[in-house]
């Protein structure tokens, strides 16, 4: 931490009104911030942009502040908190190529000091690897290497445990050598490699003589070993040489409310590889992790005795990049396009679930989910599912989950055999689709973009455009929807309401139970029926004399087509095509935009702007 400026006395003094020490104070906070938001971001306008709010922010909380001392790490916390807010309400980050990053990180003299030492190759390639960290992972290694905050002080600006802490700065340094590495470098690297990023990223020839210490990467040997068991290897090992005691990496990360079943209690990395792979014949397993909040993604690992298979286990686990299907008795993990659906059809349940949700549901399907549900949410959540079997009464535990989404790594050993299954457009990650089709003698037609998971989401975010004959255009961006008659202003809803009926597979379910759970949630009526191919579905949904009939395509996880009968007898179809190759095709599938500002949002519709479309009255 900087010693050269009392900032205590300057806080103490602020709050009792003195203007001159507010300004200092201001300005001492501003240029910290600017550089190291922008270390965060890597995007100028952004860093600008969340600087100026936090910025705001602190002048307008700086007297609830009680203890001056802790500023650092109060303001740091304001700026990820803001830093979080944006990237929620953006959704679409731009692409920024490591030479545009280079070009703007390395500011006035601070270039010219360093053009003869530093290549721009060798910038390019460490603004990269920085590039391809997750934000939080640069968050911790700023504060860490560059302002040499204590573990404590970055638990408190990233509300955790100093412990996560530590094993989160592990897993950053693990996570950027192994960036590295793709360029040739070797461990080695790392501590130049920091020390070269800070430099290019400072504002001044002075700022610029950045250093790392050796204390300052240090993170202790139980975070070391905990940040090493979250590894795809590293649960291996560890496993089989018991190496780590649970009670090492048992940590929380905040307060759990309202306990179920077992109770809340904190689960390590290490009860990960000890649980997965011990369940008895007919046992079923289910973990559902909600990084967000229960109305968010969901990621799930499901262990499962299959007897099909000579008694071996098979393992399902869909996390934010793929869905994967471990086949124990042939070692061979297959990476799918698909999320897990139900063999019988029946409706996904989450432990989650609002209970008038499951009771719609076990109305519709006539059977009872024996399933026991917990109350409340929040960010974090992990909820461990174990029952009989699928549909029988599951005991159902609520955890505060240490290692963030580390639980949902693949936990096979690195000797496994993989098959990709995928197509062009699941291995990227998401793609661009047109809908055609009409109602009635109305035309439809269309355009929009789906991500397929969870990690694509925040840079290939869902949007939707739709044009139902000659006046009414519909628009989905994200941010928000909006209908259009005649060319004017109709009504504005939240962003995403549009795709309530529609393909959601970025949020963890099938398809065909999320069209279901739409559904649900507004009391329509529903039937599943397999289609003659194994893997196609027909979903029809029902409200009075309006019917959708759902084309599901089970492989590929998405809709082909909804067959349209309206209560005054009007009959139409929506077809579906996605595209596998997306290159230059930016000018035809461009997000909505709307330059004036819409109306109050209304309450989401749901599924029924589906139904109300194919009666006419949207």
């Amino acid at each position: 931490m900087e010693q050269t400026v009392d900032h205590v006395r300057l806080v103490e003094r602020a709050q009792l009104g003195d203007k001159e020490c507010l300004d200092r104070l201001a300005e001492l906070a501003e240029e910290r911030l600017r550089v190291d938001i922008f270390r965060l971001t890597l995007q100028e306008d952004v860093a600008q942009e969340i600087v100026q709010e936090s910025m705001f922010e602190m002048f307008r909380m700086l007297d609830d502040l009680k203890e001056a001392h802790r500023f650092w790490p109060w303001l740091y916390r304001i700026a990820i908190n803001k830093m979080r807010l944006y990237y929620r309400a953006e959704k679409r980050r731009r692409t920024v190529t490591a030479s545009a990053v280079a070009e703007k990180a390395a500011y006035g003299s601070s270039e010219q000091a360093m053009a003869g030492a530093i290549s721009t190759e060798l910038k390019d390639i460490v603004l990269g690897a920085m590039r391809r960290l997750k934000p939080r992972y640069r968050t911790v290694l700023t504060m860490r290497c560059y302002r040499e905050m204590e573990y404590s002080q970055i638990a408190e600006s990233m509300g955790c445990s100093e412990f996560a802490a530590r094993m989160l700065f592990y897993r950053a340094k693990k996570s950027l050598r192994k960036q590295l590495s793709r360029f040739g470098f070797g461990k080695g690297m790392l501590l130049p490699a920091l020390v070269l990023f800070g430099r290019i990223t400072a504002r001044s020839e002075a700022a610029a003589s950045v250093s790392v210490s050796v204390a300052a990467m240090k993170v202790g040997i139980a975070a070391g070993a905990a940040g090493l068991a979250t590894s795809t290897t590293g649960i291996v090992s560890l496993a089989v040489a018991g190496a780590l005691t649970v009670g090492a990496t048992t940590v929380s990360l905040g307060p759990v409310v309202g306990g179920v079943g077992s109770g809340a209690e904190f689960v390590g990395s290490m009860q990960v590889a000890e649980r997965m792979g011990t369940l008895g014949q007919g046992n079923e397993e289910l973990w559902c992790y909600y990084p967000d909040n229960t109305n968010g993604p969901v990621m799930m690992r499901l262990l499962r005795w299959d007897s099909g298979r000579n008694g071996a286990y098979c393992k399902w686990l869909q996390n934010e990049q793929a869905t994967y299907y471990y086949d124990e008795a042939a070692e061979t993990v297959h990476i799918e396009n698909h999320r897990i659906w139900r063999e019988d059809l029946s409706v996904w349940r989450l432990p989650t679930d609002p209970p008038e949700l499951s009771e719609f549901l076990s109305r519709v399907e006539r059977r009872i989910d024996g399933m026991r549900y917990v109350r409340g949410g929040g960010t974090g959540l992990l909820v461990i599912c174990e029952g009989r079997r699928a549909g029988s009464p599951s005991q159902v535990s609520r955890h505060s989950n240490v290692l963030d989404e580390q639980y949902f790594l693949y936990g096979w050993s690195a000797r496994t055999k993989r098959l990709d299954n995928r197509d062009a457009m699941h291995k990227r990650g998401w793609t661009y689709f047109r809908v055609s089709g009409g109602i009635g003698e109305e035309k439809i037609s269309g355009t929009g973009r789906l991500p397929f998971v969870d990690a694509a989401r925040a840079e290939y975010g869902a949007w939707l455009k739709l044009d139902v004959g000659d006046g009414l255009k519909i628009g989905d961006n994200g941010e928000e929807a909006r209908i259009y008659e005649g060319g004017r202003f109709a009504a504005s809803y939240a962003g995403g309401s549009f795709f309530a009926g529609l393909s959601r597979p970025w949020m963890g379910l099938h398809t065909i139970d999320t069209i279901r759970r739409d559904a649900a949630e507004k009391r329509i009526w529903f039937e599943t029926e397999p289609r003659e191919q194994g893997d196609a579905a027909e979903v029809v949904l029902a409200r009075g004399e309006t019917k959708l009939s759902y084309a599901v395509n089970l492989d590929k996880d998405i809709i082909e087509r909804i067959e349209i009968l309206s209560k005054d007898g009007r009959k139409g179809e929506l077809l579906f095509s996605y595209l596998d190759e997306v290159d230059g095709l930016e000018d035809e599938f461009a997000a909505p935009v709307w330059k004036s500002i819409g109306g109050r949002p209304r309450g989401a519709p749901g599924v029924l702007w589906l139904m109300n479309l194919a009666d006419g009255n949207l």
